[in-house]
């Protein structure tokens, strides 16, 4: 077994997490899914990798948190950092520093936002790695991208020059690690759950998962709120 797995995450409490989301669903449920999904993404790194292997980098405390004592007690056996600097591009930079040096690499490094991955996902993307001695890149639905997995630190350095969470992040990465000469392996294609419709996308593609159950238990309530409403907006 090759590699470790860095989960970069943001405390699911209500009115900080999943902001987007929150707007339609409100804060409460935003946060109770951000959590669920991120239980399920700490699971497959669990199973991809044992203790000593996993790095969690943490933006803000648990405390107060929802599923606050699930999320504590599945990340008992992980290596906890915070994230501490100013800019997401250069937490994402320090994260897999850290990464490989307290858990060695190549480092399969994903957010909260995909918890239809899986441990044989992770797996195999950081064999992708190592085989071709390239970083790995794995585009998302929306332009962006959803995994990075690098061989040696200096690779994400380059996201310091690349704007994030746009519709050409994804491209832009690509270009940035082919200028400076780390060329990547493309990964397969996820969407990650920034709006409603990919939370119904993702809860379809894992229909197991803590988030798809949450994301059903939302919907049933949505619909069965819906008999007596006599007007022409929509539901929940």
């Amino acid at each position: 077994m090759r590699g470790s797995v860095l989960v970069l995450a943001k405390a699911p409490v209500a009115g900080r997490a999943k902001t987007r989301l929150a707007a339609d669903l409100g804060d409460d449920l935003a946060a109770e899914l951000a959590a669920a999904s991120l239980l399920d993404t700490l699971e497959a790194g669990a199973a991809a990798y044992p203790p000593g292997r996993r790095v969690l980098a943490l933006a803000g405390d648990l405390h107060g948190a929802a599923c606050e004592a699930g999320l504590r007690a599945a990340a008992a056996d992980w290596l906890v950092i915070p994230q501490t600097a100013p800019r997401f591009a250069d937490r994402i930079v320090d994260g897999h520093r850290q990464a490989h040096r307290l858990a060695g690499g190549p480092v399969v490094q994903i957010g909260m936002d995909t918890p239809q991955v899986h441990a044989a996902l992770l797996r195999g993307l950081a064999e992708l790695a190592h085989d071709h001695e390239r970083p790995v890149l794995g585009p998302a639905v929306d332009g962006g991208w959803w995994v990075l997995v690098t061989t040696q630190p200096a690779q994400a350095t380059v996201l310091a020059g690349v704007p994030l969470s746009r519709a050409d992040t994804g491209r832009l990465t690509a270009s940035a690690l082919e200028a400076a000469g780390h060329p990547p392996v493309l990964g397969p294609l996820l969407r990650d759950v920034d709006e409603v419709g990919d939370a119904d996308e993702v809860a379809a593609a894992a229909p197991h998962s803590r988030f798809a159950r949450l994301w059903r238990e939302h919907a049933g309530r949505a619909g069965s709120q819906a008999v007596p409403v006599d007007r022409d907006e929509s539901p929940g």
